[in-house]
């Protein structure tokens, strides 16, 4: 496995899991930021980045199987407690995380992680659409999109033109060489296939929020087809006490607002931890 870290080792912990389609790579120039006061932690998941792709006998490539791979992780490393960072597929593993181990939890900082599924955007229509209606064909147009055209598309197809310069050509220039080989697609394909499940699991997840409430700063951006505004919002309804900010950005604000992030961040766990 590799992972990155950054901060005091005796400082509190930040848990960083990644999204599709980065790695921790995502989180490189967050972790400096924040590493005076905190101790952050990023893994690449199994098949992501520069971490081992196990035969799929040994590994289970699912929400629940990195799961339980990030449950083995902060055990190894003795994380005793984290707040988590849950941003994109990260949110689906993270919150999985913290229904195992509630105790665990410190605070969460959610940035674009979907759990309500009546506030889906409308860039999940084609995958609705194959989760009804599975075929050989649906299936080769995900494997498409598993491309480095198809990465760059992520990264920077929805967001008004002006935010597009900030966003570095290193998110899918060094994406997809990591994602390249047959293995790693068929593994991507397979977690969009298991979104499907996933949806499942939502009202799992928000009960877990009402019974628990732990501390939560929301920092979302509103241009992001399959995440807009109303997705941050509906977090509202079993967390009505988190800070919700709605940056002028879209799914990748960490590569847009990193500034904007990294304080509203720092603020919140300031007082997070003073309290604690």
């Amino acid at each position: 496995m590799f992972y990155r870290e950054a901060g005091p080792p005796n400082s509190p912990v930040v848990l960083l899991p990644h999204g599709y389609p980065s790695s921790s790579f995502q989180f490189r120039a967050f972790m400096p930021a924040l590493g005076d006061r905190w101790r952050l932690v990023a893994p690449d998941f199994p098949g992501f980045g520069y971490s081992d792709t196990p035969d799929p006998a040994d590994f289970s490539y699912t929400f629940d199987g990195y799961a339980r791979f990030l449950e083995r992780f902060t055990t190894t490393l003795n994380l005793p407690r984290y707040a988590l960072y849950l941003h994109d597929y990260g949110s689906q593993i993270g919150l999985r995380l913290a229904m195992r181990a509630p105790e665990r939890v410190a605070a969460l900082v959610i940035q674009n992680g979907d759990i309500y599924e009546d506030q889906l955007g409308p860039k999940y229509k084609t995958l609705r659409e194959y989760w009804d209606h599975p075929t050989p064909e649906g299936r080769a147009r995900l494997l498409e999109a598993v491309t480095e055209e198809g990465l760059r598309e992520e990264f920077v197809g929805e967001i008004e033109e002006r935010l597009v310069e900030r966003i570095s050509p290193d998110l899918w220039k060094l994406s997809w060489p990591l994602l390249a080989s047959p293995q790693r697609r068929e593994i991507m394909v397979g977690l969009m296939e298991g979104l499907r499940e996933n949806l499942d699991w939502f009202p799992k997840y928000q009960q877990y929020l009402r019974e628990h409430r732990p501390p939560t700063l929301i920092a979302w951006g509103p241009q992001d087809g399959y995440m807009p505004e109303g997705a941050a919002r509906a977090y509202l309804r079993d967390l009505p006490d988190a800070e919700l900010h709605l940056l002028d950005g879209g799914h990748w604000l960490l590569e847009t607002h990193l500034e904007e992030v990294v304080a509203l961040v720092r603020d919140f766990l300031s007082r997070v931890h003073a309290r604690q």
